[in-house]
């Protein structure tokens, strides 16, 4: 199954056990517009802490390897 579609199955369920009697259709969508999006941001996050951690870790390195920040 496509996150959309878990997605979807997920709003769903949970806008059922609200219990106010409407559709169940507007959870759904609301349940896979925030799969679709999740798709894309959880990606660029990783890889944006990533990133930031490998340049923190070289910056250290470098202060260890040319003594840097002692005057």
């Amino acid at each position: 199954m496509s996150a959309t579609t878990i997605g979807g199955l997920i709003g769903a369920a949970i806008d059922s056990m609200g219990g106010d009697g409407d559709s169940n259709v507007d959870g759904a969508i609301k349940g896979a517009v925030i799969a679709n999006v999740l798709k894309v941001v959880l990606p660029l996050a990783a890889t944006y802490a990533v990133g930031w951690a490998v340049l923190r870790g070289a910056g250290v390195l470098k202060d260890r390897a040319f003594g840097g920040g002692e005057a």
